[in-house]
């Protein structure tokens, strides 16, 4: 398996030859194209995590997994979809994944409702990853460590519309993952951080922090 840091909240995950993508808003990487794109995840409406969703389904047939008011918005523009609800496992051809809690708005670019907002957990050649959209801290967090024991979890450190960096290293314990990925920092100048005040604070609870580079 390998995780390709695409900037912001945007993550390709490669398995045996097949791609996910999650929250693909590629700003960041201009370059990149989406082939053999299988699956793509988008955790809420906003713009900055639909992305490219609906181009790159239209284009490759790969069904955008999200609650229903979301994937039902993404089908009127004609992309293919998987609708999901909160909580229950879903199987596909390399794992499986559930959508979880997570803390936030959500609306489409035009102003239309999104349904609630949600992370994603990944079950794939024996990991498990927690992507946490965007979220507040929250106590449902406890709870994801709990039931789903995450490996990796991929949190949002920027703060102003998320966690900041000392909310995201209190769920970082919470969650018990060994690795963290942090995502949602330095796109914009409001969600601006140093990094390297993220990287000493993980390594303080003794877990490993996975500054990831953005690559196409």
């Amino acid at each position: 398996m390998e995780i390709k840091y695409l900037g912001h909240s945007a993550f390709e995950i490669e398995t045996g030859g097949k791609k996910i993508l999650i929250d693909p808003f590629l700003v960041c990487v201009p370059d990149y194209k989406p082939e053999n794109i299988y699956d793509i995840f988008v955790t809420h409406a906003h713009g900055d995590h639909l992305g490219s969703a609906i181009e790159i389904s239209q284009n490759s047939g790969a069904p955008i997994t999200a609650v229903y008011e979301l994937a039902n918005y993404c089908a009127k523009k004609g992309a293919k979809t998987n609708d999901i609800g909160l909580g229950s496992w879903c199987e596909y051809s390399w794992g499986r994944a559930a959508a979880v809690p997570a803390f936030h708005s959500s609306s489409t670019p035009d102003g239309i409702y999104g349904g609630c907002p949600c992370g994603f957990i990944f079950e794939i050649e024996g990991k498990t990853i927690y992507h946490a959209g965007d979220t507040s801290l929250n106590s449902e967090m406890k709870m994801i460590g709990e039931i789903y024991q995450p490996d990796v979890a991929m949190l949002p450190i920027g703060g102003k519309y998320t966690m900041d960096i000392e909310h995201a290293v209190k769920a970082a314990g919470w969650l018990g993952a060994s690795e963290i990925i942090p995502m949602h920092y330095n796109t914009f100048d409001a969600i601006s951080v140093d990094i390297s005040d993220f990287e000493r604070q993980i390594r303080e609870i003794g877990k490993m922090p996975l500054i990831m580079q953005i690559k196409a």
